[in-house]
């Protein structure tokens, strides 16, 4: 009987596979595969998504990968190869990899935008399109506090807070850059889900990956969402998108704003909006009985 349940749970977990990419100006995107057959769904962001949505790969092929800069794909030393869209055509050099002509699109945070923008550049390579948090496609949108989380705050613990402040001050984000990166992320996370008894739930966070560390990421970052802040989308543009889009938001997110989710929904002509009360920007961490049946269901 021991043999029989071991040989099911065997069978039950889907094969992985995990490789890198080569890019024509020479990065290298780190990818994972889990499952076989099916519809194929393409996930950047795997350095945040693949421990959760892993159990998504049931019955289809899920593969994640890391953007260029980010999580455990090669670091960039040129900041004029950084950016949204070259992210855009990463994703097309990673559809064109695995061999998928169509293919259905998980985008997270900015990841939300960016496979938009995919979608409007190939549209003839994308099925549907999942959102999730996703930022606005106007960098200057602001929306009434009732579609934000102003009322909300996040509230560190203040002892983190205090040790923090200290570990900047004595310039550990650069001569200890992998514990001041743990130092942050005991502050950080505590914004990113709407519920702070759930913030365990987040795991050990990235600061085992050096591309994540504050030293290297705040680069990132400024070099990054400078170029975001110049692509101009139109609401033509948006409207344009003629694919199912399922769009997942949080009322409590606070790194992307929930009227983000509203907006992009009413505007998109074949969307769904599911709301979720009190959940912040890892709104499946806060609600993962609502996200991920809703994801299922949409993909079927």
């Amino acid at each position: 009987m021991l043999t029989v349940l071991l040989a099911v749970s065997i069978i039950a977990i889907p094969p992985r596979d995990s490789g890198y990419i080569s890019t024509p100006d020479g990065a290298r995107l780190f990818y994972e595969t889990i499952g076989t057959g099916g519809p194929v769904v393409l996930v950047p962001g795997r350095l945040f998504l693949e421990r959760d949505f892993a159990r998504l790969a049931h019955g289809r092929t899920l593969v994640l990968y890391d953007m260029r800069d980010r999580g455990r794909s090669s670091a960039i030393r040129d900041s004029a190869s950084i950016g949204i869209m070259q992210d855009v055509a990463d994703l097309e050099l990673v559809r064109q990899h695995i061999g998928a002509d169509h293919v259905t699109l998980i985008g997270w945070s900015y990841l939300g935008y960016m496979v938009m923008l995919y979608a409007i550049a190939h549209p003839e390579h994308v099925d549907r399109v999942v959102q999730l948090g996703p930022v606005p496609w106007r960098f200057d949108a602001t929306y009434p506090d009732s579609l934000t989380a102003a009322a909300h705050p996040a509230h560190p613990s203040a002892k983190d807070v205090v040790r923090l402040r200290i570990w900047k001050q004595q310039g550990y984000k650069t001569s200890r850059p992998r514990d001041f990166c743990l130092v942050e992320w005991a502050v950080d996370r505590v914004g990113l889900v709407g519920d702070s008894a759930n913030v365990h739930k987040l795991g050990p966070g990235w600061c085992d990956m050096p591309n994540e560390w504050p030293v290297h990421f705040d680069r990132h970052l400024a070099v990054f969402f400078a170029t975001v802040e110049r692509v101009t989308t139109t609401a033509d543009q948006v409207r344009g998108i003629q694919v199912p889009v399922l769009t997942i938001h949080g009322t409590w997110d606070r790194n992307a704003p929930y009227g983000s989710g509203r907006e992009w929904a009413a505007t998109l002509p074949h969307a769904q909006l599911v709301t979720v009360p009190g959940a912040g920007h890892f709104s499946w961490i806060d609600a993962p009985d609502v996200v991920f049946p809703a994801i299922d269901q949409f993909l079927r």
